[in-house]
């Protein structure tokens, strides 16, 4: 007997499925809970997607990735020296890394990570007031935020906030998880700064010259469901993609799935209880001259019957020079190393994530010199 997705029947209406689903406003969650065997086929992924989904590397997952530990980041100039290389080397080679001892409290986290679950376990009656497409602004519940854009849709449900530079009025967060996402801003702002400012002493610029340029300036916290998946073999939790902005800080609960792409091959990231993974974005890539870079990332389609859960905060620039450009930062290049990429406006930057799916590193290949 053929397979349901062998085909694509004639009759089929991707947009017409994929309007119902979005107007149900259930999220993949409310599919999951239905009890559905078969996941509708436009979360099927294509098949050169889905062949990439086995190359995966034992050996490099084994190890993972850095694991940096910034309880000694102040105690003398020679240890701050010794972290700073670590940070310098991780954002070079890997583009993604894992803190300890980042001065947050494991509660804290914990307690971050039930409230966003908490959201998103509530009866779809609650969670649909807050479904939207809104995005960059105010509070935004939805399931895949490029679902119209995209060629496939992936298994995972958010709860989107734009936390700066206009922070949502207070009850417009949610309130399973208004007090926690709050706080999380705070906290994770906190981490930012110290990995910020080791990153900028990396490149040999003064410890403040990020804050100074706005990079913690926008910030977005994103809470991600991964709802357990019938048919993990077909579609993915997220598409591989690179992440647009300066840096991204992710805190995850023990439910693995995250992936990230090291040279030709694909690692497992180990979630580490206390730990924090950051992963640097596009236009760090791009300021930093390619001293910095960024990589691929996925996460699979979740294969345990406990959710998997993920906040994200995005980092990114506030402050546009001029009328509105960026580019390589001056102080960075020279006759021996000249920019590598050019100037380009926040009209490119935004227009180039808004008006598509996920993908990798677009806006760098657009603009590389």
């Amino acid at each position: 007997m053929a397979s349901t997705f062998d085909a694509t029947p004639i009759s089929y209406d991707r947009m017409k499925e994929v309007k119902e689903f979005d107007e149900s406003k259930k999220g993949v969650k409310g599919l999951s809970d239905s009890g559905i065997t078969c996941i509708p086929r436009f979360f099927v992924q294509p098949p050169e997607l889905l062949s990439d989904l086995k190359k995966t590397s034992s050996k490099l997952s084994s190890t993972g990735i850095p694991v940096i530990d910034l309880s000694n980041i102040d105690n003398s100039t020679v240890q701050r020296q010794t972290i700073m290389e670590q940070v310098k080397e991780a954002a070079s080679t890997w583009g993604f890394f894992q803190v300890i001892n980042h001065g947050v409290a494991t509660s804290v986290l914990d307690e971050t990570v039930a409230a966003i679950q908490a959201f998103h376990e509530q009866p779809h009656e609650v969670k649909s007031k807050y479904y939207n497409r809104e995005e960059r602004k105010g509070v935004m519940f939805t399931s895949n935020n490029d679902l119209y854009r995209s060629k496939a849709a992936a298994w995972h449900d958010s709860l989107n906030m734009w936390m700066a530079p206009e922070p949502p009025n207070a009850e417009e967060i949610p309130e399973t998880c208004r007090k926690e996402a709050v706080a999380w801003d705070m906290h994770s702002t906190a981490v930012a700064e110290k990995v910020m400012e080791l990153l900028s002493e990396g490149l040999g610029l003064e410890r403040d010259k990020f804050k100074e340029l706005s990079f913690l300036g926008s910030r977005a916290l994103v809470g991600h469901c991964y709802p357990y998946c019938p048919q993990p073999d077909l579609t993915v939790g997220i598409v591989p993609h690179t992440d647009p902005g300066i840096i991204t800080i992710l805190l995850q609960n023990g439910v693995e799935g995250l992936q990230v792409k090291h040279g030709e091959e694909w690692v497992d990231v180990k979630p580490l209880h206390g730990g924090l993974i950051i992963n640097v974005g596009d236009l760090l890539q791009i300021v930093s001259n390619g001293e910095y870079t960024s990589v691929q990332h996925r996460v699979l389609a979740n294969s345990s019957k406990e959710p998997r859960i993920s906040i994200v905060m995005f980092f990114n620039l506030l402050k546009w020079k001029g009328s509105g450009y960026h580019g390589p930062l001056p102080e960075l290049l020279s006759p021996e190393k000249p920019a590598i990429y050019r100037d380009f406006t926040a009209q490119e930057f935004f227009d180039n994530f808004f008006n598509k799916g996920l993908d990798s590193k677009s806006l760098i290949d657009k603009i590389k010199i």
